[in-house]
């Protein structure tokens, strides 16, 4: 093969793989900080904004969480997400709770006594050393566009 065939397939691939990269749009991020330890991650479930399918979004809301963040008893939990995510609407579910009321904000605190609750058990009252908090974006209350999950590990 000669230098200019070489040059020719190199660049056919570059080309390729920029326009491949070009239509791949990354999803709106979300993020949970516990003290100076911020975590985010991408949705486990995302339709470039429009409503999930019942079975996906079910599947999705029982997916493992990616991401693993530690927290204290008396930690406050920050939980951010992207602007596209706060225009539609978002609630926060810890281990399949509802945690929050429909959400609007980029921004939503949990007080240290709400995050003590989140690991306890509350038919056995015993206490959880992990749990799952979870985020969705909900444009209403049957249509869901995205779900994020992260993992809450109780520190000793």
């Amino acid at each position: 093969m000669t230098i200019r065939r070489s040059a020719a397939a190199v660049g056919a691939v570059a080309l390729g793989l920029f326009a491949l990269s070009a239509c791949t749009k990354p999803t709106p991020l979300a993020t949970v900080t516990v003290g100076k330890t911020s975590v985010h991650t991408e949705a486990a479930c995302y339709n470039n904004g429009q409503p999930l399918k019942q079975a996906d979004f079910t599947k999705c809301l029982n997916s493992t969480p990616s991401e693993t963040v530690d927290v204290s008893s008396g930690d406050t939990v920050h939980v951010g997400v992207d602007p596209a995510i706060a225009d539609k609407g978002w609630v926060v579910v810890v281990d399949q709770q509802g945690a929050s009321g429909r959400l609007t904000s980029t921004y939503h605190t949990f007080s240290p006594d709400l995050v003590n609750q989140f690991f306890t058990d509350s038919s056995t009252g015993q206490q959880k050393t992990k749990v799952t908090l979870t985020i969705v974006e909900n444009s209403s209350a049957q249509s869901y566009q995205g779900v994020w999950h992260f993992a809450l590990q109780l520190k000793g």
